[in-house]
């Protein structure tokens, strides 16, 4: 297999395990390790650049997530007290998608900051982001002191190889924790690979989201809040093709239908606006992707009518707002559908759906809305524009207690 971090001719599954097993120089790492710590703001700095930014903006997301001051927020959240003391997990091997080019930075990071070894498997179909990704953090093994160069090459690597059953199943067999994105199909295909009995499985299977707008709050936003709205929403949409699991494939719009419908009319304008001036090109083979994926729904009868704004946008309003598709169907393609109240749309969630994205509503009628839910659906409720910052806490786990152990004494 290729070793793509720290760049390194190809290696052998067992040499490289036997080498993040060693004793790294300085002692083996520990939860919020100064040497990780060190490493990781290095290497945010250098995504944050604004020659990098402009051409990935979703970079600089990840540049902030992993700056310091968010680092040691992160990791104020696990302070013990009592007698209970924090340590890493172990070695903890990831496998992430090939669809969301830096999803894998994330999982990295909390895990090295929780002080662990980790593998992870970089897709061979990775490009764009995640290979400047890799130039960055190669980059960043110069800007530290030699020490922690030297530790993080000896804990932390990451690879590339075509499907194999030896090393994905060797990898397995010696991990603590396995850590796979990506879909049911994914999720299925690494755990046919068996882990150690003390280990275990931390899955992000296929999830879906969709989006909420108020209409009241809409009638009530300034203009600029409305355009500000609208291109928090091209960022949530747009910037992964809508192949994010937190990216909404649906809107509802909550209030009268006449409102709605003007609210909606606008809100497609706006969008259009936003697109011209992001200059956003859709692909010829997108734009038969989503026009093929409309039809399809209208012949299965989800669907009353089809509304096409260029490639771009396609809008698809439902035939009935409780049979909501939650496949992908093209960048750009949205179901779209108008109710009463929050309390129509509780009925509809299910355990798949992960983000809700949002926009005038109150924190009440939010809070009011997820606790009807009662924990069946639904991880995260974000403004526009949010759908796509990571966080902490992801599908319903604290990530970085997950990465790490407690070992309780009592004298």
């Amino acid at each position: 297999m290729e070793q793509r971090f720290p760049a390194a001719a190809s290696i052998a599954a067992d040499t490289l395990l036997a080498q993040v097993r060693e004793e790294p120089p300085g002692g083996r790492l520990t939860v919020g390790d100064p040497r990780v710590v060190e490493f990781v703001t290095k290497f945010a700095r250098k995504l944050l650049a604004p020659a990098l930014a402009r051409r990935f903006p979703e970079l600089t997301s990840l540049g902030f997530f992993l700056r310091k001051g968010e680092l040691a927020k992160a990791l104020s959240t696990l302070e013990t007290t009592g007698t209970a003391l924090r340590f890493p997990r172990g070695l903890v091997f990831h496998v992430p998608p090939a669809n969301v080019d830096t999803i894998f930075v994330y999982s990295w990071a909390l895990s090295a900051l929780a002080g662990n070894p980790n593998v992870v498997r970089v897709s061979s179909r990775s490009a764009g982001a995640a290979e400047v990704v890799l130039e960055a953090l190669n980059a960043a093994l110069g800007d530290v002191s030699p020490e922690t160069a030297a530790t993080i090459r000896a804990t932390q690597r990451m690879v590339t190889y075509d499907r194999s059953d030896e090393i994905s199943g060797a990898l397995s067999r010696a991990a603590d924790l396995r850590v796979i994105w990506g879909g049911d199909a994914s999720v299925a295909a690494l755990r046919k690979y068996p882990l150690a009995p003390h280990a275990r499985d931390l899955t992000f299977p296929d999830r879906s989201s969709f989006a909420i707008a108020s209409v009241r709050g809409w009638q009530e936003a300034t203009p600029e809040a409305r355009l500000s709205a609208v291109e928090g929403f091209y960022n949530d949409s747009y910037w992964f093709d809508q192949a994010a699991c937190s990216s909404p494939r649906a809107v509802f719009w909550v209030g009268d239908a006449e409102g709605a419908r003007a609210a909606g009319t606008e809100f497609r304008q706006l969008l259009g606006q936003v697109l011209a001036a992001k200059q956003h090109v859709v692909e010829p083979a997108m734009a038969v992707q989503k026009r093929v994926s409309a039809y399809g729904a209208a012949v299965d009868g989800l669907v009353s009518s089809i509304r096409f704004d260029g490639n771009a946008l396609a809008t698809l309003e439902l035939a009935d707002a409780t049979v909501l598709p939650r496949e992908w169907l093209g960048a750009g393609t949205f179901a779209n559908a108008t109710v009463g109240s929050l309390d129509e749309l509780v009925p509809i969630v299910r355990r798949k759906d992960q983000t809700v994205s949002q926009f005038g509503f109150t924190a009440a009628e939010l809070a009011g809305f997820v606790t009807a839910l009662a924990g069946r659906g639904v991880d995260r409720v974000v403004p526009f524009g949010s759908a796509l910052t990571f966080a902490g806490v992801w599908d319903g786990y604290d990530l970085l207690a997950e990465f790490s152990r407690l070992v309780t004494v009592q004298a």
